[in-house]
């Protein structure tokens, strides 16, 4: 019996040695390599592709990439990214010849999208989008974007910034996130006359509203979008400009806890205007989609009508209540420093607003409609949202911003 417990005593020993000498590896050892395939997948750079591919971009990569400072696709810290997987800085996509794509062809930029692996063979971590399923078509169009001159994308030489991946991330791009398979055969988009199919694609494929609207991002199944524990159903933690955590909204057409007593009018407003039908902003990470055109809003919702409801309530974001200033306190109860954050920078800044706009009446006019000047801007109707005598103290509140960002405070 001593000798049984003796070698038992060792065997355990062992895998806690074996086990504490992978996790020293996993901590220390870069993101995976994978060998290099070379792909031809040629794009006609057209008027018609850069505008469809911009849309895209807007959708999928501005969120990450875009740098307010820059006002183009230089990358940045991400502060959305969860703390569980690190530290992350998104990468310069402008066509800079060295610091950006512009040295890259066609196919590399195609393979690095489908599968997640750059053309030094690199694994892009789980934060970057992939695009496994989306139409050939779709991503010329969104590699025609890349390729244009539009100044999102004109060469910037700005210096990437290495991310900081956590212990978690390295150990799951080592055991569950792996590279995508190049496919076999060319993928086409449903008909969109097909509202309940192309809609699938638009939330699976295209825009990829299952990975934040999902139970969590360690769990997707990328490959097989509704196989996702929590399929659409929200709860997913996700932080704010601010790093309050906000969980993303529950989509199936659940009537207690989904959309289920939406209207598709209801629908379009919080989608493309940000305002849900309770007339409470969405928060961010959540960001109006301007851009989305009324068939493509009405495949999403005839999709999203279609799946099973599921009963999961998730809390709404808390209304911040701040001492001072009216206009402060307006600024934190209608969320707009989980986009702004306390300095009025955060994701977009909104500190250049006052000297664009130097009398309150026009502050006030764009505050209300920014989309009326800036179609594609991610930022709320406030029309009917904000009460009206809330306008001229929230003016102010922001002008005080860009003050103490000019005087370096």
């Amino acid at each position: 019996m001593k000798k049984l417990l003796k070698w038992l005593g060792l065997a355990i020993a062992v895998v806690v040695t074996l086990l504490g000498g992978a996790a020293v590896y996993v901590g220390r050892a870069p993101i995976p390599h994978y060998p290099i395939r070379k792909v031809e997948f040629p794009v006609d750079v057209t008027p018609e592709r850069i505008a469809r591919g911009r849309r895209s971009v807007e959708a999928l990569c501005a969120s990450c990439h875009l740098d307010s400072q820059t006002g183009a696709l230089t990358g940045r810290r991400m502060p959305d990214l969860p703390a569980q997987f690190g530290e992350a800085y998104s990468l310069n996509i402008t066509s800079h010849p060295t610091k950006g794509i512009g040295g890259w062809t066609d196919g590399e930029l195609a393979y690095l999208l489908r599968t997640g692996v750059a053309r030094d063979g690199r694994y892009t971590p789980p934060w970057m989008v992939k695009l496994p399923n989306t139409s050939d078509e779709d991503l010329r169009d969104i590699i025609a974007f890349l390729r244009s001159d539009d100044p999102l994308v004109q060469a910037r030489d700005v210096d990437n910034r290495p991310s900081r991946p956590s212990f978690l991330t390295r150990l799951l791009c080592r055991v569950d996130f792996k590279p995508f398979a190049w496919p076999a055969q060319e993928i086409a988009a449903p008909a969109p006359e097909d509202e309940v199919a192309y809609g699938r694609y638009l939330v699976d494929a295209k825009f990829l509203c299952y990975g934040c609207h999902s139970a969590d991002f360690k769990t997707l199944d990328e490959a097989h979008p509704p196989k996702s524990p929590g399929y659409l159903a929200g709860g997913n933690p996700m932080p704010d400009a601010g790093g309050a955590v906000v969980r993303t909204a529950n989509l199936t057409p659940d009537e207690a806890t989904g959309i289920g007593r939406w209207t598709s009018a209801d629908f379009r407003r919080a989608l493309v205007e940000g305002i849900r039908p309770d007339n409470r902003p969405l928060r961010f990470p959540m960001v109006p989609f301007r851009s989305l055109t009324d068939a493509e809003v009405g495949a999403i919702y005839a999709y999203l009508r279609s799946v099973p409801p599921a009963r999961n309530a998730v809390a709404p974001p808390q209304t911040m209540r701040v001492e001072g200033e009216r206009g402060k306190q307006v600024y934190y109860a209608y969320g707009c420093s989980s986009c702004h954050g306390d300095s009025g920078q955060g994701q977009y800044d909104l500190r250049k607003g006052p000297e664009k706009y130097p009398s309150d009446e026009a502050l006030i006019a764009w505050i209300k409609h920014p989309e009326r000047e800036r179609p594609g801007i991610a930022m709320p109707t406030w029309e009917g949202v904000i009460q009206e005598e809330e306008y001229a103290p929230l003016a102010g509140y922001v002008r005080s911003l860009a003050k103490a960002a000019a005087s370096g405070r």
